[in-house]
């Protein structure tokens, strides 16, 4: 998996005759086969799509003189789905294991209200007060306790769980003290050492998992008790896009698809066509923070989306009321979701208060947006 980047210089004679002088970008995917070449495709050229997004984002060519510039690079290849196994039929017991945050509160309702016992398993200082009281049974385990979590499953009862809930990555994953701490036990410290390499979070999820199914619990799709709060396509809200952020999130979201197949992270902030923020390992709420202090005039837009073949089984990106409460501070007006890829915790909650302050809400299927 590469990502080059190349800058070269193309004569007017490269652009399309009716179009004058534009950036031509090209794109190449790799295959990782010995001698197997993928044909190059040049997803700008006669406003081409990219093959992946829908028509209504395709890139706009801008004018920009003579020479033009020519980007050229190759990108990561997308991941392959995981394939996770079936829900199982109630009453089988469903194992939870929680981090902190609502979620984990709505994935133990929707359980329930399926027929489930739900048996959870709580990371120690990251739990809410009322989630016990809506499990059959629970347990507790330090967040850094890798070991101990299968074993506690299975005296539970589980076989299968599903994980939720936030866990500050930034402090447990890169701060020493932060590690220390949390006193972990020597299966999480070998993995740690294991991925000294790549800890990108859906591969160290994706490791947790494995560790998991060597104790007999295998972690199954964590919204398959919620899907009344995943975004759904179309305006969820009362408030319609206007022109101008419209004409963002159609320059943005191609962008942002690039961004999560590099898997540097889930979301983007894009102001009058140009993108002011791009989420990493700090996370969505402290980059909107971020655009506030750059974009003092506010009116920007917030695109969020999951990657590629994202492993459903954990790190699910998620939203919520404290969201748009913060984006509406910041002076971001537009949220644009992947439909059916981003959860909305309390949906109805979340779609009310993004109209009483006048936040559009927008979600991306794969044709577009259609019934807005």
């Amino acid at each position: 998996m590469q990502a080059r980047f190349e800058v070269g210089v193309a004569s007017k004679d490269d652009a399309a005759p009716d179009d004058g002088d534009h950036v031509l970008l090209r794109n190449e995917h790799q295959r990782e086969e010995p001698g197997a070449k993928a044909p190059r495709q040049q997803h700008n050229r006669n406003h081409g799509a990219h093959p992946e997004w829908p028509a209504e984002f395709a890139t706009h060519r801008q004018s920009l003189g003579s020479p033009i510039p020519v980007f050229s690079y190759t990108l990561m290849r997308a991941a392959p789905p995981v394939i996770l196994p079936d829900p199982p039929e109630p009453p089988e017991p469903m194992g939870l294991i929680a981090g902190g945050g609502r979620l984990p509160i709505l994935v133990a309702e929707g359980m329930r209200s399926m027929g489930h016992p739900v048996r959870c398993l709580g990371l120690r200082g990251q739990y809410a007060d009322e989630l016990p009281g809506l499990c059959d049974r629970f347990d507790e385990a330090g967040a850094l306790r890798l070991g101990s979590w299968g074993r506690r499953l299975r005296r539970l009862g589980v076989r299968y769980a599903v994980m939720v809930g936030q866990v500050d990555k930034a402090k447990l994953m890169h701060n020493w003290w932060g590690m220390v701490a949390n006193r972990p036990d020597m299966r999480a410290l070998k993995l740690w050492f294991r991925m000294s390499k790549d800890r990108r979070s859906h591969l160290v999820l994706a490791a947790i998992a494995t560790e998991l199914t060597r104790d007999g619990v295998q972690l199954i799709d964590s919204t398959a008790h919620i899907s009344d709060h995943l975004a759904s396509v179309g305006v969820m809200g009362h408030i319609q896009a206007t022109g101008r952020q419209r004409a963002d999130f159609t320059l943005g979201w191609p962008i942002l698809q690039d961004m999560l197949r590099l898997d540097v992270g889930q979301a983007i902030a894009v102001r009058e066509g140009d993108v002011v923020a791009v989420e990493a390992v700090e996370g969505t709420d402290r980059m909107i923070d971020r655009v506030g202090e750059l974009c003092r005039s506010g009116g920007w837009t917030l695109m969020k989306g999951a990657r590629a073949g994202h492993d459903r089984r954990a790190d699910v990106p998620t939203i919520g009321p404290q969201t748009i409460e913060r984006m509406h501070k910041s002076g971001g007006r537009c949220l644009v979701l992947a439909a059916g890829d981003v959860i909305i915790i309390d949906r109805p909650k979340t779609v009310v208060l993004a109209d009483r302050l006048g936040v559009a809400m927008l979600g991306i299927g794969p044709e577009g947006i259609t019934g807005s």
